[in-house]
């Protein structure tokens, strides 16, 4: 009796053991490799960055590939297809990062289709993590980059044409002077509760175990010629700690390099909070700082840990993104929401 009772407190020691080794405490299963990128241009995205990941390949590789998808995409959303500044010009935003904490960045860079391709360039080839501008463009060139044609897309043509006609724009000099309240660009809620969006980020581990991210945008449209969001920022819009997690956000920029969003999330997963929770807990640091306004614009975070769980969160309804963690699984989430 005594031997068979000790044989069931073992047999049971194995199971519980056997049940929870695939499973994480919010019974989510451990995945590897896995890649998650914001809203619905994420489906495309994820499935080039699975022609990478799914063969063994690094994350690094895929997250850079998985974007530049969207970047290519002549929309106005993100690339040279996308909305413009103000003052009529498309200006890209990007940024990556690997699992040993090298990151590569641009900012207000102009005719260069793929954006995300230059920061690694910064990161791989320079002392630096950011160029910016005219430098920014310089070096893209000098790595091989094409000049693209200065123009326009026929959807953001019609988009500035059409703001042109509702905004009272006028030149910031004259708004100083005035004393006038500059009116600022939000992200606009449609009829079916989705947002108007200009960024895509991603996050992704591979087989190894590694995780990297990327992150690229064409910033706010219509935004003032020079304005800089958190996309192209390490630490607001992407972050990445190969021995935790990684980050992603999108949204309106500003707020999230307030709380240095991404850097935030990932620090919140340290602590012992799932991608999900974390992602709810930076959120609501900004709802807390906002207070009522936070009711006007849309910030977003999603994220995944080391043992391959995935989460996201944000401010209002209308936020999604894709998960792929198999050749026949990459499908859509909606975000969880506060307000």
């Amino acid at each position: 009796m005594l031997q068979r009772r000790k044989f069931l407190q073992l047999s049971s020691l194995g199971l519980g053991a056997f049940s929870f080794s695939g499973f994480t405490k919010d019974k989510t299963a451990t995945r590897k490799p896995i890649v998650i990128s914001t809203w619905d241009a994420g489906i495309a995205a994820n499935a080039a960055a699975w022609k990478v990941l799914g063969k063994g390949g690094r994350a690094l590789d895929a997250v850079e590939q998985g974007v530049m998808v969207t970047e290519a995409s002549q929309n106005c959303c993100v690339g040279l297809g996308a909305n413009p500044d103000r003052d009529g010009f498309v200006t890209l935003d990007s940024c990556i990062m690997d699992e040993n904490a090298n990151c590569g960045s641009v900012a207000f860079l102009e005719r260069i289709k793929h954006p995300v391709s230059v920061a690694r360039r910064v990161m791989e080839k320079t002392p630096h993590v950011m160029l910016v501008g005219s430098g920014a463009q310089q070096f893209a060139v000098e790595e091989g980059f094409t000049l693209e044609p200065q123009k326009l897309s026929d959807d953001a043509k019609k988009s500035y044409e059409q703001w042109l006609k509702k905004s009272e724009y006028k030149p910031m000099i004259n708004i100083e002077n005035t004393n006038k309240k500059q009116t600022a660009f939000v992200p606009t809620k449609f009829d079916n509760g989705e947002w108007n969006h200009d960024t895509i980020g991603m996050v992704a581990m591979d087989a190894a175990g590694n995780l990297s991210g990327s992150c690229t945008t064409s910033g706010m449209g219509f935004k003032m010629r020079g304005r800089l969001g958190d996309s192209p920022i390490i630490g607001a819009g992407l972050f990445v700690d190969n021995e935790v997690g990684a980050a992603t956000a999108t949204g309106q920029g500003e707020d999230v390099i307030r709380i240095c969003g991404s850097h935030l999330v990932v620090e919140l997963m340290r602590q012992g909070l799932s991608p999900e929770n974390a992602c709810k807990k930076a959120v609501e640091r900004i709802i807390k700082i906002k207070g009522a306004k936070a009711k006007e614009i849309q910030v977003g975070f999603i994220a995944i840990n080391k043992q391959g769980e995935y989460g996201g969160y944000c401010i209002q309804k209308g936020f999604n993104f894709a998960v792929c963690y198999a050749d026949d699984k990459n499908f859509m989430v909606d975000g969880k929401y506060i307000i």
